[in-house]
């Protein structure tokens, strides 16, 4: 086995030797022969690469994904999982794939309970224990299968090149490792790998991940049959149960389950996306195990019959606030993984319910938290019908990208180890972190009277929010995708972006870059300093406040990116122009 080591050196692009330098971020780009848009402008030129290649939508996704691996590794990698939205231009349709992560498949609903008590969240997050089924390599290895044109080989080769050659470390990059640095120093593996010399890494300097480039180039030749059957798959389990921890730290990792056979039953799930229509569009997106697709879909069909066009701010704000209150608390009560849980996916997303809980929606008055949840098998005549339950908890991290090809085909795929930092374990020698995807479970019931559908179980998947969304015409076109990072705020990010885009008009970059607020049927909202600082008596956050809401400062919410066709073959790619540090959009031919 190799030595895990990191290798930085100070400049501010990538070594003369790799021919390479780091593109420059902008948030927007317009033109032909496709588009890629993502939080980092090295891993959107690698999809790029492989689009201007003759590769097709799916290829540079993958290529897109393996890179953030290299740039992003605290967000994503082959030691998490994801959901990939995929429309096929040729027949018109959506397709989906659920890559989750699972839990091991001795797990029982005591996953997280010790002496009859849950564990404290820190002490579940940074351990083997919470490490789940990694669900990103079979995710990649499907869709390049089903619908790819170039071998995982080829399209694993520009992130390979990044990991060898390196990466010029930013504000984004350091910060989170600042943020880790802790937990990092917990594992020697780890902190050789992230904290070179035992330092933080250098703004500016060159972030080299030769491990990775390695595991790359395994996974290049051999499949990731190395991962689910080969002796990659022997250091994950090995890992997982054995926590390398440094014994100075005085950490206790506690060991996971993670076993040979829970590997080599995984399988990333070929499913039927969720489909709803909105303002006479079809929306698409992931269903559960991703409470995603019916949670976005039920707040939209909630706010179906209010003209948010001709709304004002204070108004569109407040139903889109109270819409998605009312979404959370039936995602709470009824979504979970449909292997274990009867999820009554089509009913959340019937119009006939999303209108019995609409009506609960008051101009004047705010709903009271936590809402109840009703039931969509049995719509109430505007009633709830259910008993509250508080939102449990989620990380709020994860990374997104969005592809189009000159085809047409389009990609909206989310992938995730998690929280930033994921386990903070490094596979050693493998240059990757481990997830801490099965924390995403609820460690015990939000409230005993109620059922919780996302309790541990035997290679159940955790009820996730990741939310990938692609929105068709009425000929079955596509009008936009995009989707966000962000844990449960990932399900408001993209219901507010598409609002803002669909119904109030704004430029795709511009409803990308709108200041976000976020409601998760909690007693305060989430809100973005650039509202919740002004507190002016005329302020949207003052006459939002006298109709009753409360609000708490929440820094960042979410860091979307998106596409959009425009006519006559030409795409438009929109990325953040603030949040983690603005992201890249970039296409193959700039328009003039």
């Amino acid at each position: 086995m190799a030595v895990s080591a990191a290798v930085v050196t100070v400049g501010a692009a990538a070594p003369p030797a790799t021919g390479r330098t780091t593109p420059a971020k902008v948030p927007v780009a317009v033109g032909y022969g496709g588009a890629v848009a993502s939080v980092d402008a090295d891993a959107s030129a690698a999809g790029i690469e492989v689009l201007r290649k003759g590769g097709n939508a799916v290829d540079a996704a993958v290529a897109t994904a393996a890179a953030l691996g290299v740039t992003e590794p605290y967000s994503s990698g082959i030691g998490g999982g994801g959901y990939f939205v995929y429309y096929d231009a040729k027949s018109r349709t959506v397709h989906t794939i659920d890559g989750r992560e699972t839990a091991p498949l001795t797990a029982d609903s005591g996953l997280f309970l010790e002496n009859g008590a849950p564990l404290a969240f820190a002490d579940a997050v940074t351990s083997g224990l919470s490490v789940g089924t990694p669900g990103t390599p079979a995710t990649w290895a499907t869709a390049l299968d089903r619908w790819g044109s170039r071998k995982l080989g080829s399209v694993l080769k520009p992130a390979e090149r990044i990991a060898r050659g390196g990466f010029t470390v930013d504000d984004t990059f350091r910060s989170q490792t600042a943020a880790n640095e802790t937990r990092f120093r917990y594992f020697p593996d780890t902190a050789k790998l992230f904290l070179p010399g035992g330092q933080l890494p250098v703004v500016g300097s060159t972030f080299k991940n030769p491990d990775l480039a390695r595991t790359y180039a395994e996974l290049g030749r051999e499949g990731v049959s190395a991962i689910y059957k080969g002796d990659l798959g022997e250091d994950i389990v090995d890992t997982v149960n054995h926590p390398p921890v440094d014994p100075a730290s005085g950490w206790k990792a506690r060991p996971g389950k993670l076993t040979a056979n829970d590997l080599a039953a995984y399988r990333a799930k070929l499913q039927a996306p969720t489909r709803t229509t909105y303002r006479g569009l079809g929306v698409y997106s992931i269903a559960p195990s991703s409470s995603g697709g019916t949670t976005v879909g039920e707040a939209l069909n909630i706010l179906e019959n209010t003209d948010l066009s001709k709304a004002s701010e204070v108004q569109y704000l407040h139903h889109y606030i109270e819409a998605s209150r009312i979404a959370f608390a039936d995602r709470g009560r009824w979504v979970g993984d449909p292997a274990f849980e009867d999820v009554p996916t089509k009913q959340l997303l019937s119009q006939r319910y999303a209108d019995s809980r609409a009506c609960l929606i008051k101009d004047d008055a705010v709903l009271t938290s936590p809402v109840a949840p009703g039931d969509p098998r049995h719509p109430a005549a505007c009633g709830t019908g259910g008993t509250a339950a508080p939102t449990t908890y989620e990380g709020e991290n994860t990374t997104h990208l969005t592809v189009a090809d000159k085809w047409g085909n389009v990609v909206s795929y989310t992938l995730t180890i998690e929280q930033t930092g994921g386990s903070a374990i490094t596979v050693p020698g493998r240059g990757f972190i481990l997830n801490n995807e099965l924390t995403d479970f609820s460690f015990a019931p939000a409230n005993p009277a109620v059922h919780d559908p996302n309790l541990p179980g035997p290679g159940k998947r955790p009820r996730s929010s990741i939310s990938p969304t692609i929105v068709l015409d009425r000929h079955n076109r596509p009008v936009v995708a995009l989707g966000s990072p962000g844990g449960a705020t990932i399900i408001t990010t993209v219901l507010q972006t598409l609002t803002e885009f669909l119904d109030r008009g704004l430029p795709l970059v511009d409803a990308i870059a709108a200041p976000r607020v976020s409601q998760r049927n909690a007693a305060q909202t989430d809100m973005e300093p650039a509202l919740y600082n002004d507190t002016g008596a005329d302020s949207l956050r003052s006459q939002l406040e006298a109709i009753g809401h409360s609000f708490r400062l929440n820094a960042e919410i979410g860091a979307a990116t998106g596409v959009q066709r425009l006519p006559g073959g030409k795409w438009l790619a929109a990325a953040e122009t603030v949040r983690r540090g603005g992201g890249s959009a970039q296409v193959v031919r700039p328009a003039s």
